[in-house]
């Protein structure tokens, strides 16, 4: 039997390729897709093991947009729930993970502005 699978929408630093291999011990692979009706901004990190991994003292952060054409590309990932508890270990206090629906009509998680 399989690990169970998790979906995981990426709109920033967890599409790198280091920051997938120092936390999920790993390279993801995935599909493209988006968030309808949201918008980035990006939010100063402070933490410097994130800023080590990432390589970026900024990164992208969502929030829902008053205009429902507003759009934030990215990539779906299949993980497993450990990999998820991983990601949660990674994101900074500035985001909470949420579930959306892409455009796709996928169900994901997804680290938006907490």
């Amino acid at each position: 039997m399989s690990d169970p699978v998790v979906l995981l929408f990426s709109y920033g630093t967890l599409q790198l390729k280091p920051v997938q291999l120092a936390n999920f011990g790993r390279e993801l692979s995935g599909r493209p897709d988006a968030m309808v009706g949201w918008r980035r901004d990006m939010v100063a990190i402070r933490d410097p093991e994130v800023v080590k991994e990432s390589g970026e003292t900024h990164h992208p952060i969502v929030s829902p947009s008053d205009d429902a054409r507003d759009e934030i590309p990215g990539v779906v990932f299949e993980i497993t729930p450990a990999e998820l508890l991983a990601a949660d270990a990674y994101e900074v206090s500035d985001y909470k993970r949420v579930e959306v629906v892409l455009k796709s009509g996928a169900t994901a998680w997804v680290y938006v502005m907490a």
